[in-house]
């Protein structure tokens, strides 16, 4: 299975900021799950790729736009909106 993910921002630096708080260093993954995050601009672009089970699947998706949310909801209070 295979998930490619791409948020898009309105400045470089929101962007980054987002892809540097949904991707930590040094976490490990299950076996069989590959998950890569870059920003290309004002945007970013996750892929997912899973060998296993299609519910460690749906729980990675799910885990990953519930850190974006965060990440968006964090910026914004930052913001003050």
């Amino acid at each position: 299975m295979e998930a490619r993910i791409q948020l898009f921002y309105k400045t470089i630096r929101e962007a980054e900021a987002v892809a540097k708080a949904v991707s930590p260093e040094n976490v490990a993954v299950p076996r069989g799950l590959f998950i890569k995050t870059a920003r290309r601009g004002s945007r970013v672009f996750t892929q997912i790729f899973c060998e296993t089970r299609l519910k460690t699947f749906t729980a990675t998706i799910d885990d990953l736009l519930s850190a974006v949310s965060v990440a968006e909801k964090s910026l914004s209070a930052v913001k003050g909106y």
